[in-house]
């Protein structure tokens, strides 16, 4: 009796192992990780800004802005000072960002790109903008 059930148990084992039971399911490639560009880019798509309705910017003119952003933060500039300077400021040859959409795509940019400024860029932005340091 001992044997039959050893062998059963076995069999089972066996055959369950085989149609992959217990293993780890595959990991979805769908949901992998994205890069911060295409983090950024993609919330930034969503964001739908109305600045952009009539002509957008290309994913290449965005995807410039956000190292650019977070190398600003990182020297201590505020959100104001970023787009005081035309170079920082979200607009091309045929497509513009309205303020309010320029704060906006700033801080999409820092979650993806230098997520550590998060917190002081979003109360930067519910400010309107207003800096709490140096610029």
């Amino acid at each position: 009796m001992r044997t039959r059930t050893a062998a059963l148990t076995a069999c089972l084992l066996l055959a369950l192992t085989a149609c992959g039971i217990g293993d780890e399911p595959d990991a979805d490639t769908s949901t992998a990780a994205r890069t911060p560009e295409e983090e950024f880019l993609a919330n930034a798509r969503a964001a739908d800004f109305d600045s952009w309705k009539t002509a957008a910017p290309t994913d290449a003119e965005l995807a410039a802005y956000p190292p650019q952003w977070c190398a600003g933060l990182r020297t201590g500039r505020g959100v104001a000072s970023l787009l005081e300077d035309v170079a920082l400021y979200p607009v091309g040859e045929k497509w513009g960002t309205d303020k309010p959409d320029a704060e906006e795509l700033v801080l999409l940019g820092v979650k993806a790109h230098c997520p550590e400024f998060g917190d002081r860029v979003a109360e930067e932005v519910r400010l309107g903008g207003r800096s709490r340091g140096g610029g």
